[in-house]
Protein backbone atom coordinates (compact mmCIF):
# COMPACT_ATOMS: atom_id res chain seq x y z
CA UNK A 1 0.00 0.00 0.00
CA UNK A 2 1.30 3.46 -0.56
CA UNK A 3 -0.24 7.50 0.36
CA UNK A 4 -0.83 8.88 -3.06
CA UNK A 5 -0.79 12.56 -3.59
CA UNK A 6 -4.71 14.63 -3.15
CA UNK A 7 -5.18 16.47 -5.74
CA UNK A 8 -6.04 20.34 -4.22
CA UNK A 9 -8.07 23.19 -5.57
CA UNK A 10 -7.56 24.71 -7.78
CA UNK A 11 -5.79 21.81 -9.85
CA UNK A 12 -8.37 21.26 -12.99
CA UNK A 13 -8.25 17.52 -12.88
CA UNK A 14 -10.30 17.50 -9.96
CA UNK A 15 -12.78 18.64 -12.83
CA UNK A 16 -12.69 15.85 -15.21
CA UNK A 17 -15.11 13.88 -14.19
CA UNK A 18 -14.74 9.62 -13.79
CA UNK A 19 -15.80 7.02 -16.36
CA UNK A 20 -17.08 3.74 -15.40
CA UNK A 21 -15.06 1.10 -13.84
CA UNK A 22 -14.97 -2.03 -16.41
CA UNK A 23 -11.77 -4.39 -14.26
CA UNK A 24 -12.12 -5.44 -11.11
CA UNK A 25 -8.28 -7.27 -10.82
CA UNK A 26 -5.44 -6.29 -9.25
CA UNK A 27 -4.53 -2.63 -10.51
CA UNK A 28 -7.69 -1.95 -9.01
CA UNK A 29 -7.37 -3.42 -5.80
CA UNK A 30 -4.36 -2.06 -5.20
CA UNK A 31 -5.95 1.63 -5.94
CA UNK A 32 -8.76 0.90 -3.16
CA UNK A 33 -6.09 -0.27 -0.60
CA UNK A 34 -3.72 3.15 -1.54
CA UNK A 35 -6.88 4.63 -1.39
CA UNK A 36 -8.06 3.77 1.73
CA UNK A 37 -4.09 4.50 3.33
CA UNK A 38 -4.22 7.74 1.71
CA UNK A 39 -7.86 9.10 2.73
CA UNK A 40 -7.00 7.68 6.77
CA UNK A 41 -3.43 9.26 6.55
CA UNK A 42 -4.83 12.58 5.46
CA UNK A 43 -7.26 12.32 7.57
CA UNK A 44 -10.85 12.16 6.42
CA UNK A 45 -13.96 10.34 6.05
CA UNK A 46 -14.16 9.99 2.27
CA UNK A 47 -12.03 10.14 -0.63
CA UNK A 48 -12.52 10.19 -4.30
CA UNK A 49 -10.49 9.02 -7.67
CA UNK A 50 -11.06 11.35 -9.33
CA UNK A 51 -9.28 13.82 -5.99
CA UNK A 52 -6.34 11.48 -6.87
CA UNK A 53 -6.23 12.22 -10.78
CA UNK A 54 -7.65 8.57 -11.39
CA UNK A 55 -10.53 9.44 -13.45
CA UNK A 56 -12.54 6.33 -12.35
CA UNK A 57 -16.18 6.46 -10.78
CA UNK A 58 -14.92 4.96 -7.48
CA UNK A 59 -15.03 6.59 -3.79
CA UNK A 60 -14.50 5.26 -0.71
CA UNK A 61 -15.82 6.36 2.90
CA UNK A 62 -15.04 5.82 6.60
CA UNK A 63 -17.30 7.61 8.85
CA UNK A 64 -16.05 6.32 12.37
CA UNK A 65 -14.99 8.94 13.47
CA UNK A 66 -13.90 8.42 17.02
CA UNK A 67 -10.51 6.39 18.25
CA UNK A 68 -13.36 4.11 19.99
CA UNK A 69 -15.13 2.99 17.26
CA UNK A 70 -14.27 0.12 14.63
CA UNK A 71 -13.28 1.31 11.13
CA UNK A 72 -16.43 0.81 8.96
CA UNK A 73 -14.62 1.16 5.42
CA UNK A 74 -17.22 1.32 2.41
CA UNK A 75 -16.33 1.21 -1.27
CA UNK A 76 -18.75 2.42 -3.90
CA UNK A 77 -17.90 1.26 -7.38
CA UNK A 78 -19.82 3.06 -10.51
CA UNK A 79 -22.43 4.03 -7.65
CA UNK A 80 -25.70 5.94 -8.58
CA UNK A 81 -28.33 7.46 -6.84
CA UNK A 82 -32.22 5.39 -6.32
CA UNK A 83 -33.70 8.14 -4.31
CA UNK A 84 -32.57 11.35 -2.26
CA UNK A 85 -35.30 12.55 0.55
CA UNK A 86 -35.39 15.39 2.13
CA UNK A 87 -33.32 18.96 3.32
CA UNK A 88 -30.20 19.42 5.87
CA UNK A 89 -27.63 21.84 5.97
CA UNK A 90 -24.25 20.50 6.85
CA UNK A 91 -20.99 21.40 7.83
CA UNK A 92 -18.69 19.75 5.41
CA UNK A 93 -14.67 19.84 4.29
CA UNK A 94 -12.94 18.44 1.92
CA UNK A 95 -9.26 16.90 1.29
CA UNK A 96 -9.14 18.73 -1.86
CA UNK A 97 -9.53 22.45 0.00
CA UNK A 98 -7.25 21.85 3.40
CA UNK A 99 -8.64 24.33 5.77
CA UNK A 100 -11.96 24.82 4.27
CA UNK A 101 -15.67 24.47 5.84
CA UNK A 102 -18.56 25.59 4.28
CA UNK A 103 -22.35 24.80 5.02
CA UNK A 104 -23.72 23.01 2.21
CA UNK A 105 -27.21 22.27 1.29
CA UNK A 106 -27.48 18.59 0.94
CA UNK A 107 -30.80 15.70 0.63
CA UNK A 108 -31.46 14.24 4.04
CA UNK A 109 -31.67 10.83 3.26
CA UNK A 110 -30.16 8.92 0.02
CA UNK A 111 -30.24 5.33 -1.41
CA UNK A 112 -27.50 4.23 -3.40
CA UNK A 113 -26.84 1.42 -6.10
CA UNK A 114 -23.48 0.36 -6.10
CA UNK A 115 -20.77 -2.67 -6.92
CA UNK A 116 -18.18 -3.22 -3.77
CA UNK A 117 -14.32 -3.78 -4.78
CA UNK A 118 -14.79 -7.16 -6.05
CA UNK A 119 -18.00 -6.02 -8.42
CA UNK A 120 -20.79 -7.39 -6.60
CA UNK A 121 -23.89 -5.06 -6.42
CA UNK A 122 -25.32 -3.87 -3.60
CA UNK A 123 -28.19 -0.82 -2.17
CA UNK A 124 -27.53 1.29 0.91
CA UNK A 125 -29.54 3.75 2.42
CA UNK A 126 -28.18 6.41 4.38
CA UNK A 127 -28.80 9.35 6.68
CA UNK A 128 -26.59 11.91 8.73
CA UNK A 129 -23.03 12.10 7.91
CA UNK A 130 -22.93 8.89 5.78
CA UNK A 131 -25.75 10.55 3.42
CA UNK A 132 -23.83 13.61 3.24
CA UNK A 133 -20.53 11.86 2.51
CA UNK A 134 -21.82 9.71 0.02
CA UNK A 135 -23.74 13.01 -1.91
CA UNK A 136 -20.25 14.94 -1.60
CA UNK A 137 -17.99 11.87 -2.88
CA UNK A 138 -19.90 11.28 -5.47
CA UNK A 139 -19.88 15.08 -6.63
CA UNK A 140 -16.50 14.54 -7.25
CA UNK A 141 -17.14 11.76 -9.64
CA UNK A 142 -19.16 14.07 -11.74
CA UNK A 143 -16.09 16.73 -11.97
CA UNK A 144 -18.45 18.88 -9.27
CA UNK A 145 -16.74 20.23 -6.13
CA UNK A 146 -17.83 21.70 -2.82
CA UNK A 147 -17.28 25.11 -4.00
CA UNK A 148 -19.74 24.45 -6.63
CA UNK A 149 -22.69 24.35 -3.83
CA UNK A 150 -21.46 28.25 -2.53
CA UNK A 151 -23.06 31.64 -3.57
CA UNK A 152 -20.93 33.43 -5.70
CA UNK A 153 -19.31 35.69 -2.72
CA UNK A 154 -18.16 32.50 -0.99
CA UNK A 155 -17.22 30.99 -4.08
CA UNK A 156 -14.78 33.83 -4.71
CA UNK A 157 -13.62 33.85 -1.06
CA UNK A 158 -12.30 30.13 -1.28
CA UNK A 159 -10.82 30.33 -4.78
CA UNK A 160 -8.80 33.23 -3.53
CA UNK A 161 -7.99 31.48 0.11
CA UNK A 162 -7.05 28.07 -1.93
CA UNK A 163 -4.82 30.23 -4.72
CA UNK A 164 -3.24 31.86 -2.21
CA UNK A 165 -2.11 28.60 -0.39
CA UNK A 166 -0.95 26.97 -3.59
CA UNK A 167 1.10 29.59 -4.25
CA UNK A 168 2.69 29.63 -0.85
CA UNK A 169 3.38 25.91 -1.49
CA UNK A 170 4.81 26.08 -3.99
CA UNK A 171 7.71 28.32 -3.14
Amino acid sequence: MAIRTILHYPDKRLRIPGEPVRDFGAALQTLVDDMAETMYAAPGVGLAATQLGIPLRLFLIDVATGDDEPSDLRVFVNPEFVERQGEMTWEEGCLSFPGVHEEIDRSERVKVRALDRDGQPFELEAEGLLAVAIQHEHDHLDGKLMVDHLGLLRKRMVHRQMVKRAAESSV
